[in-house]
């Protein structure tokens, strides 16, 4: 297939200043480019266009976009501009500007390195969507722990044709950094190229590494780069900042990874989905660190422009009003202890869990997997499969669980209030006796 002269320019600039990085890029990924159309000579217009612009896509009314009352009538405190006309495909700039702010905010390690502006995506599993595209071509492995968000599947094996490959999550009560590095090392030297996803807190068993296993992971995934291999790594940050334990790393892993070797490209995703308590929103955002004695600047923009070509020929682009709002909730004051106010509550039922789970009795029928952070935890089951339990806890019940494995059940604590937990523990304790007496 003929590459198109801009993605073949993309490419060349990428062959020159970061040429691993161009390798670990799919056969799509290479040939993705942000057109020079419509939306350049719209940018253009706006620019210099002074006496009528008849390019903008949209309908205007009195040099407004034009809209109906019917609807304004709910949001009358934000501007019609920044409501109704399409945002920019990369995302509102004042937006990804203030959220790198924030990112470089809450992550110290980032401090005096190169990373790109933060695109904004239509939530997290858009990003991943995007990586998919941009970096897994069919057989390439996608190495993530055997506790894992089913989602990952079908974003990188259905949809892209790699192959997930899995190795045992826990190793006693942390994370099992001996068993990532066996798999590590040996995609790395099997493949030569590797995609690891890290997603922290974990989903489902939210688990957060503490800072000596982040420093493992970091110097594992280094290492396989440092052996030649093209590394890719993501880091899922969907439930950043929700830690309730001193002993959880306070930083995102892309910390640890950025700019430390040309072989290795750190990837970021996060956003406000869960950060701000918006799950509807649908604001993410993807950022990309690079390596190596290139210009890591341009590094950065070819990736940035390749990924918009993505997102132009998927969505177009994500929506305006969710990001407006997003925009302006970072800058009010109130922010920080609002967002530290919910903290404190999701922090204070998950000790109310492990509170509950201390009763001795539970110990003949389940085992709780490590915990510390994020929205759920995960039990072991002892006696009876999870997924006949969970039909049971609703049929008997009314109790709504997540069955995640053979004998691995997931709850939510998340959406259960502080005077509910217990009671729904002793439930499903109830269940596991009803079927296995």
């Amino acid at each position: 297939m003929t590459l198109n002269p801009l993605a073949v320019e993309l490419n060349e600039m990428l062959k020159k200043e970061a040429p691993a990085v161009l390798e670990m890029m799919s056969d799509l990924g290479q040939r993705y480019y942000f057109p020079k159309g419509i939306l350049s000579q719209s940018a253009e217009a706006k620019e210099k266009a002074h006496r009528y612009n008849a390019t903008i896509g949209i309908a205007l009314e009195g040099g407004q976009p034009m809209h109906l009352p019917c609807i304004r009538k709910f949001i009358p405190e934000i501007p019609a501009k920044d409501l109704f006309p399409y945002a920019p495909v990369a995302g509102k700039p004042e937006l990804r500007e203030r959220w790198k702010k924030k990112q470089l905010a809450e992550n110290p390690r980032l401090s005096g390195r190169k990373y790109s502006n933060p695109v904004v995506t239509s939530a997290l599993t858009h990003g991943l969507s995007l990586l998919s595209e941009m970096f897994v071509n069919p057989g390439d492995v996608i190495l993530l722990p055997d506790q894992l968000w089913g989602n990952y599947r079908l974003t990188f094996e259905v949809r892209q044709g790699g192959k997930v490959v899995t190795f045992p999550f826990y190793q006693g009560e942390g994370f099992n950094l001996s068993g990532f590095k066996e798999a590590v090392d040996r995609i790395a030297k099997e493949k030569k190229k590797l995609i690891s996803i890290l997603n922290f807190p974990n989903n489902p068993t939210g688990y957060t590494p503490t800072t000596a296993e982040a420093e493992g992971i970091a110097r594992t995934l280094i290492q396989g780069a440092e052996g030649g291999a093209r590394v890719v790594a993501i880091c899922d940050d969907a439930y950043f900042n929700l830690v309730y334990d001193d002993r959880c790393v306070g930083e995102s892993l892309f910390g640890f990874l950025a700019g430390e070797h040309p072989n290795l490209l750190a990837v970021r995703l996060d956003g406000a989905t869960k950060e701000q308590f918006v799950w509807g929103f649908r604001v993410g955002f993807l950022s990309y660190a690079a390596a190596g004695p290139g210009d890591l600047d341009k590094v950065h923009q070819a990736l940035e422009k390749k990924t918009c070509g993505a997102i132009r020929a998927g969505i177009s682009n994500s929506p305006h009003l969710s990001q407006s709002l997003i925009s302006k909730a970072i800058e009010d004051p109130s922010y920080p202890s609002e967002q530290a106010q919910k903290r404190q509550i999701l922090r204070a039922r998950a000790l109310r869990v492990k509170e509950v789970l201390s009763a001795p009795k539970y110990r003949e029928v389940w085992e709780a997997y490590p915990f510390n952070s994020g929205y759920f935890m995960c039990l072991k089951l002892k006696t009876v499969d999870a997924e006949p339990l969970r039909l049971h806890l609703l049929d008997r019940y009314g109790l709504g669980v997540i069955a995640t494995a053979k004998r691995d059940l997931r709850i939510a604590f998340s959406c259960l209030e502080l005077n509910q937990l217990a009671d729904v523990f002793e439930t499903i304790y109830l269940g596991v006796k009803d079927l296995a007496p």
